[in-house]
């Protein structure tokens, strides 16, 4: 849990910062912090709560039965 935690803490610090920077002084800020920003926010367009499909593994049975679904 804290490999997942600590490098999401950290990024999102230097999202703020990124963000934080252009706004107040957008005179001082550069490329890197436009590149930072826009990033971040392309990568909250991600649908990050979809989770990968389970396979199935030999032996699994269907959760339920349905017969009314032709084969």
């Amino acid at each position: 849990m804290v490999r997942r935690r600590v490098p999401a803490l950290v990024l999102g610090g230097v999202w703020w910062w990124a963000v934080l920077r252009l706004l107040l002084e957008p005179e001082h800020a550069g490329l890197v912090e436009g590149a930072v920003a826009a990033g971040g926010w392309g990568l909250s367009l991600l649908p990050v709560h979809v989770a990968p499909a389970r396979r199935e593994q030999p032996g699994d049975e269907p959760a339920v039965e349905r017969s009314d679904i032709p084969s």
